[in-house]
């Protein structure tokens, strides 16, 4: 068995079709075919039913995939860190995140990291969740992920400050000028819900934190992501929860930010599978260490 089997074999599955995997992998129909079926003969069965117009997974097939994606996503991730630790051109950093640290947080981070490191390229990839996020580093979709400090987590965790959570409301809202708001207050008003809302043992963080300020929040509008909920709030529709380096980095003055009191924090964290070295270990020490501080 060997990677190039296994990229064959994904090739077929994910064009459903020899013909068009020989095609994005530049390479003869018959060649193909062949590997693939010296990749069947190495395992002791079919993985995938030939038919008429193109193919699907056997049962084999399907218990194999996702430990060939593991497998050929890995061979990819380490040739990408030995390049990017090493600063070479052609090398790339990939990051996973969640979509309002994308948008609020990194861009200065992003920016830093390219002046240092020139000839690296980035690819940044986005969730919705933390979950998703988690998943998606174990499986080897990143060499590093930026968001919240994992629980529980075997590989490297290293601190990237914390976050504040505020509440955001339109600029000529009776609370604008208000330091700070206890939750409380908030009973009667309305809310703007986002899909990207965090949860807390299993309940949607603003569930849990209006529950125990003694009322249930009246949910207006359902977005799924922060920055339409926040723009949302903006436009008077009303309150949402968000992270304060989303509203202040990206989207505007037309809306006003009330702290919470007690405030709202969560810890931040960069964290991979495997120890961090040039081009990442350089990205999470940017986030460690940001200007002025």
């Amino acid at each position: 068995m060997s990677l190039r089997q296994m990229e064959y074999f994904l090739a077929v599955v994910e064009e459903s079709s020899f013909t068009r995997a020989a095609e994005v992998l530049y390479v003869t129909q018959p060649a193909l075919s062949h590997q693939v079926k010296a990749l069947e003969r190495s395992l002791g069965g079919d993985l995938l039913e030939r038919m008429p117009r193109g193919v699907r997974l056997t049962a084999m097939g399907r218990a194999f995939l996702p430990h060939a994606q593991l497998a050929v996503r890995s061979a990819r991730l380490a040739e990408r860190a030995a390049r990017a630790a090493a600063g070479a051109d052609g090398g790339e950093l990939h990051v996973a995140t969640l979509h309002a640290l994308a948008v609020g947080l990194l861009p200065g981070v992003v920016a830093r990291w390219r002046a240092l490191h020139p000839g690296v390229g980035l690819v940044l990839r986005e969730y919705a969740s933390t979950d998703a996020l988690e998943e998606q580093l174990e499986r080897g979709a990143a060499d590093l992920a930026v968001g919240p400090e994992p629980e529980g987590w075997s590989g490297p965790v290293l601190p990237a400050g914390r976050e504040e959570i505020v509440l955001v409301a339109a600029f000529d809202d009776p609370l604008a000028g208000r330091a700070a708001v206890r939750l409380a207050e908030l009973a009667d008003r309305d809310w703007i819900r986002c899909a990207m809302e965090p949860r807390v043992e299993g309940e949607p963080f603003l569930d849990r934190v209006c529950g125990r300020a003694g009322f249930t929040p009246r949910s207006v509008l359902h977005t799924e992501h922060t920055s339409t909920a926040v723009r949302m709030a903006a436009a008077g529709i009303g309150i949402v929860a968000a992270p304060a380096h989303l509203v202040r980095g990206a989207i505007g003055e037309d809306c006003v930010l009330l702290p919470v009191d007690p405030p709202w924090h969560r810890a931040l964290a960069v964290f991979s599978r495997q120890p961090l070295t040039g081009a990442a270990r350089s990205f999470a020490a940017l986030l460690a260490d940001p200007p002025g501080e």
